[in-house]
């Protein structure tokens, strides 16, 4: 009976209604979860390049100058230039401190905000090699 109907017309615009709410929602759908892997993705490369600079500046700590917030700053700027791809603008800042280098970051595009911290801890792990050394514990 309903093959009968179907075969006779009476059933071909109910198709195309049906459709025209389904297909937005599936492109709704398909768009925010590209706009939530670029997210994510620019999320994980500030990190990562924030993480960077902090141990970079905690390695350049140990040297005879020492490092300023400035070098810092300007090493995760130089990590994170044109790396990403939903945020365009990234600013950072970075604390110096005698304990350790923490380094933020924070980035916006429309209602959708990023913030980001990473911390470094300053060591000197050539005095505890030495100290090993003395005991005779080391090679």
């Amino acid at each position: 009976m309903q093959r009968d109907k179907w075969l006779a017309g009476e059933f071909s615009g109910m198709i195309t209604v049906e459709m025209t709410y389904i297909v937005p929602v599936i492109l709704l759908i398909f768009f925010l979860s590209i706009m939530g892997i670029f997210y994510f993705h620019d999320k994980e490369v500030i990190a990562a390049c924030a993480y960077e600079a902090a141990v970079v500046g905690s390695a350049k700590a140990r040297e005879k100058d020492g490092v300023t917030e400035g070098t810092v700053k300007a090493i995760f700027e130089e990590r994170v230039n044109g790396k990403c791809i939903l945020f365009g603008e990234v600013s950072g800042s970075a604390e110096v401190s005698e304990e350790r280098i923490v380094v933020k970051a924070s980035a916006s595009r429309g209602r959708m905000r990023l913030f980001v911290s990473e911390t470094a801890s300053l060591t000197e792990p050539e005095e505890t090699i030495r100290k090993y050394r003395k005991l005779g514990l080391g090679r």
